[in-house]
C-alpha cells in the first residue's frame, strides 16, 4: 500500500478503536525512555549491498517521556483508548494526552513504525 491508501485508510478509521502493533526494534534506557531503531535500508537489495558498509545499520529515534511511555503500553492487545486512559492516569496532566497520542501514533503509522490489527487486516 502506498502512503495516500494508508493515509485514506485512517482517516476513515476511529483511533481509539485501533490496536497499535510495533514494526520496530527498541531499545529502552534509563527512566524507561525509548530508543526506536529504525533500519537505514528497507529494501532488501539495498540491505544486502550497503549494510555490511555501515557501522550502524539503523537511525536512532528517541522518544520523550510520553512517546516512550506510551511506546511501551503497545502490546498488540490493547486498543489506542485503553492505552490514553493509563497514560491519563499515569501523568496526571492537565493536557490532551488523547489528542497528543493520536497525532503520535498518526506519525509512527505513516512512518511505517507501527501498524493497527484492525487495518492491516483489511487490507490483506
Amino acid at each position: 500500500m502506498n502512503f495516500f491508501q494508508r493515509r485514506a485508510l485512517l482517516k476513515k478509521a476511529n483511533y481509539l478503536e485501533l490496536t497499535p502493533i510495533r514494526m520496530m526494534a527498541e531499545e529502552v534506557g534509563e527512566n524507561n525512555m525509548v530508543t526506536i531503531l529504525m533500519p537505514k535500508f528497507i529494501n532488501r537489495w539495498a540491505k544486502k549491498c550497503f549494510d555490511p558498509f555501515l557501522k550502524i545499520p539503523h537511525v536512532k529515534l528517541k522518544l520523550d517521556a510520553l512517546g516512550s511511555a506510551s511506546w511501551l503500553a503497545i502490546d498488540g492487545k490493547k486498543k489506542v483508548g485503553e492505552i490514553a486512559h493509563e497514560l491519563t492516569q499515569k501523568f496526571n496532566t492537565e493536557t490532551d494526552i488523547v489528542n497528543r497520542l493520536t497525532k503520535f501514533f498518526s506519525f509512527l503509522y505513516e512512518q511505517r513504525i507501527i501498524t493497527f490489527r484492525e487495518i492491516s487486516s483489511d487490507s490483506n
